[in-house]
C-alpha cells in the first residue's frame, strides 16, 4: 500500500507574493520556492513580508532542499531569512540561482547552502524525492514547472508560466512533456498559477513588446531615452538593447541590481549586447543625448530606487529634462500604484515625456490568462486540482476554469495558507493546519508583530498624546504636571484651551486615585490613560494613542 504524501502551503494562496510550499514524503521535506511579498500601504514602516517560518524551523532537520521554480523575489527572496535557521541546498536553473545568490551573499549565508544547477528536462533524486524540471516560459529566463513523482502519483506544480509561442529566447513551455506524463503515469494533483485567471483570452507574446519599443525609439530618435523595468526581466532588457542598437545608441545601466543582473546574464549567455554598445553610467555625458539609452531599476516606484531619485532630481548621474523620454516598461504590482504615480508625476514636472502601459503596449504579463489556463488543464488532465499563486479571487476564478475543463467539483480544492493536504489512496483532502501568518521585516529586525503594526496604524491615523505627571507617593500629592505633549492629534499652539482643560481633567483623576489610596505607578498610569482617553474621545471624536508617564519624586 503506497505511503501517503502531504503538501503544506505556507504562502502564496490568498496574496500575490510569499510563494512557499512543502511536499512531505517518507518523513522528509522538499521546499518549493521561498519568496517574499512587498508591504501594503497600511503596513507602516515595513520593508518586506515573509512566510511564517515557525513550522519550518521546528522541522529544519527534515528539509532535504529547496527547489526554486524561477528567480523572482516573490519566489526566492525569502531564502536569506530561512537560511538563518536551517541549512539546505537550493536547486534551480543557472539564471535562477544567479538571481537568488545575491541576497544570500549579502546576508553572509553562503556557507549554509549549496547551489545545485539543473537543466531543462533533468530528473534528479533529492533525498526520497524524484523531481523533474520542466521548461516553462515566464518573464524571467529559464523558469521551471516541477513534477514530483511520488508513491501517490505525480504532483505537478506549474510554476509561473505563460504559453508564449514566440518567446524572445525560443524556449517555450514544454506542453509535450506535460502531455506525455498525463498520458503515461497520469497527473494525480496539479497546482497551477492563478494570477491571471480572471483575464480572458491569451497573454500577448513578449516579442510583441519589442516591436512597440523599436517604434518608440524611432519616434523619439531626437531625444535621450530612459527605460525602466524589473532588473530580473532579462528578455525585456534584451529587447530594449536591441531597439537601442537598431537606432545606434549607447546603453548604460542605472541601479545596482540592474548592473549585477546584466553582468550575470551576459556571463551565462542569456543576454546578448555588443561590447561597443555598453558604456558605464559615468560616461553618459560623453555622448550626445539622442545617441544614448539608460536602462534603470525602479519601475515600481520604490522610494530609494534609481528612477525615484531621477524623478526627485537627486540622482548623482544625470538630470531629467525636457529632452528626455522615459519609458516605464512594466506594470504596477498591486499596492505599488501610488508610488508609481508619484514617480510619473515627478518625471513630468521635470519636463520629461513619460510612456507607460496606460498609453502604449510597453508591457506584457508573464502569467497565463484564462484561455491558456484552459489549454494547460486540457493537456494535463489532472485527477485533482488546487489553484495556487494569487489572491483568493484569482484562486476562485482558476477553480471555475478547472470545473469548466471537466474536473469533478469534488476534486477541485480551494486551499489557503497554512492548509496541510494529504494525498492517499482514497484521494486528496485537507487534514491539518500549520502556522502561516505574516512575518514582517523592518530593517534588520525580524518579526515586528501585529501589535507593533497596529500601534503604527493608530499613530499614522490618529496621532499620539503623551501625559506626564510627577507625584509624591509618600504624601499622595501631585508635585508637577500634568503636562501634555501631542503629535498628530491637535496642533498645540492653536489648542491651548483644549490642552489646559485636558490637564485639569487628568489632574483631577490622579488626585482622586491618590486620595483613594492608589500608590503604585502602574495603577496611576491606568487612571491617567482612562481619563485622558475619555476626554479626547468626547471632545474630538478621535482615538489617538495615549501614553501615560507617571514619575515618582
Amino acid at each position: 500500500m503506497p505511503q501517503n504524501v502531504r503538501v503544506i502551503f505556507l504562502g502564496g494562496l490568498g496574496e500575490i507574493g510569499r510563494n512557499c510550499m512543502v511536499i512531505e514524503q517518507d518523513e522528509r521535506l522538499l521546499l518549493i520556492d521561498c519568496g517574499l511579498m512587498f508591504p501594503d500601504v497600511d503596513m507602516h514602516g515595513i520593508d518586506l513580508v515573509l512566510p511564517d517560518f515557525t513550522w519550518l524551523r521546528e522541522n529544519a532537520d527534515r528539509i532535504e532542499g529547496c527547489v526554486a521554480t524561477h528567480g523572482h523575489e516573490d519566489h526566492v527572496g525569502g531564502l536569506q531569512f530561512l537560511l538563518r535557521d536551517a541549512e539546505f541546498p537550493i536547486f534551480g536553473s543557472a539564471v535562477t540561482l544567479g538571481l537568488a545568490r545575491g541576497r544570500i551573499e549579502e546576508a553572509g549565508l553562503l556557507g549554509r547552502t549549496d547551489f545545485v544547477t539543473v537543466v531543462d528536462g533533468e530528473r534528479r533524486r533529492i533525498g526520497p524525492f524524484d523531481v523533474e524540471f520542466i521548461p516553462v516560459t515566464h518573464s524571467v529566463p529559464h523558469a521551471f514547472a516541477i513534477a514530483v513523482h511520488t508513491p501517490q502519483g505525480v504532483i505537478l506544480h506549474s510554476g509561473d508560466f505563460k504559453l508564449d509561442l514566440t518567446p524572445v529566447d525560443g524556449r517555450r513551455t514544454d506542453l509535450s512533456r506535460i502531455g506525455a506524463i498525463a498520458s503515461g503515469e497520469g497527473i494525480r494533483l496539479l497546482m497551477c498559477d492563478s494570477t491571471n485567471a480572471e483575464e480572458r483570452g491569451h497573454a500577448p507574446s513578449e516579442t510583441s513588446i519589442g516591436a512597440v519599443l523599436r517604434a518608440l525609439f524611432h519616434e523619439h530618435r531626437d531625444r535621450r531615452i530612459i527605460t525602466a523595468s524589473f532588473a530580473s526581466h532579462i528578455h525585456r532588457v534584451q529587447q530594449i538593447i536591441d531597439a537601442a542598437v537598431a537606432t545606434d545608441r549607447k546603453v548604460a545601466t542605472l541601479g545596482r541590481s540592474m548592473q549585477k543582473n546584466v553582468r550575470m546574464a551576459r556571463d551565462l549567455g542569456v543576454l546578448t549586447v555588443p561590447d561597443s554598445t555598453l558604456i558605464d553610467i559615468e560616461q553618459i555625458d560623453d555622448f550626445p543625448p539622442h545617441r544614448t539609452c539608460v536602462i534603470s531599476t525602479g519601475s515600481q516606484g520604490e522610494p530609494m530606487s534609481a528612477l525615484s531619485l531621477l524623478a526627485r532630481g537627486d540622482s548623482k548621474w544625470l538630470k531629467v529634462g525636457e529632452h528626455d523620454t522615459v519609458i516605464l516598461s512594466s506594470h504596477a504590482i498591486p499596492g505599488n500604484e501610488f508610488n508609481v504615480t508619484r514617480v510619473i508625476d515627478g518625471l513630468l514636472r521635470a519636463g520629461a515625456e513619460v510612456v507607460h502601459s496606460g498609453v502604449a503596449d510597453v508591457h506584457a504579463t508573464g502569467h497565463a490568462q484564462a484561455d491558456e489556463l484552459k489549454t494547460y488543464l486540457s493537456i494535463a488532465r489532472p485527477e485533482w486540482f488546487i489553484p495556487v499563486h494569487g489572491e483568493y479571487r484569482h484562486l476562485v476564478a482558476n477553480a471555475k476554469l478547472g470545473h469548466l475543463m471537466g474536473i469533478p467539483s469534488n476534486n477541485v480544492l480551494l486551499c489557503e495558507d497554512g492548509d496541510v493536504v494529504e494525498i492517499s489512496d482514497e484521494g486528496v483532502a485537507p487534514v491539518a493546519r500549520v502556522p502561516a501568518g505574516y512575518l514582517y521585516v523592518d530593517g534588520i529586525v525580524g518579526d515586528v508583530g501585529q501589535g507593533v503594526l497596529r500601534d503604527r496604524r493608530v499613530l499614522a491615523e490618529e496621532g499620539v498624546v503623551v501625559v506626564v505627571v510627577t507625584v509624591d507617593i509618600g504624601s499622595g500629592k501631585v508635585l508637577t504636571g500634568p503636562e501634555i505633549i501631542t503629535r498628530g492629534w491637535v496642533y498645540a499652539p492653536e489648542a491651548e484651551d483644549l490642552l489646559d482643560e485636558a490637564c485639569d481633567v487628568v489632574a483631577a483623576a490622579v488626585e482622586k486615585a491618590l486620595a483613594e489610596g492608589v500608590r503604585n505607578p502602574e495603577g496611576l498610569e491606568q487612571d491617567v490613560r482612562r481619563a485622558a482617553g475619555r476626554f479626547v474621545n468626547e471632545r474630538t471624536k478621535r482615538r489617538p494613542m495615549i501614553v501615560p508617564v507617571v514619575m515618582e519624586a
